[in-house]
């Protein structure tokens, strides 16, 4: 298939996505995906800067809003991705998004847009190879938790995990 070309002179859109992960009982690490409202495409909940929010907290409200879930979001990106972004009656137009980690801690069974939107947990390799967008993919195939508590036996849990009994 060949790619579009945006059709609009604007420069590049900013946004900013969660990565939402958990560990599966047997230490591995599992990805959060969801479809997209238009294209039902598999995707990570992303949106654009909140005014009054660091980008990491817009994008843990982005996860909230689209996604249903909380957790503990990483302070700086784990890297960035390129999107062209197919706009109602409008041109298309080029977003640069840079994704941020979430451990996720609360899965709420109703969210803002769940009538919207279908969610599933894989592992990573599978997560990877279901996003279309080939920078996205890299971060999730290279993505590998630091400092995790749950890797490190000798780090006590924070409270919420033991409160979920994980």
């Amino acid at each position: 298939m060949a790619a579009r070309t945006p059709s609009s002179t604007k420069p590049e859109r900013r946004q900013v996505a969660a990565l939402p992960w958990r560990r599966s009982a047997d230490g591995a690490v599992e990805i959060l995906l969801i479809t997209s409202r238009e294209t039902r495409r598999w995707v990570t909940p992303k949106g654009g800067r909140m005014s009054g929010k660091t980008d990491a907290q817009a994008a843990a409200q982005e996860a909230l809003e689209e996604a249903g879930i909380e957790g503990a979001v990483t302070d700086r990106p784990l890297g960035s991705f390129r999107y062209l972004k197919v706009l109602k009656r409008r041109a298309s137009r080029w977003c640069t998004v840079d994704l941020y980690g979430l451990e996720v801690a609360v899965e709420h069974a109703d969210w803002q847009e769940r009538e919207e939107r279908e969610r599933v947990w894989v592992g990573r390799d599978k997560a990877a190879r279901m996003v279309d967008e080939p920078d996205l993919q890299a971060l999730i195939a290279d993505f590998e938790p630091a400092g995790d508590p749950a890797s490190s036996p000798a780090s006590p849990k924070p409270f919420w995990r033991r409160w979920l009994g994980l």
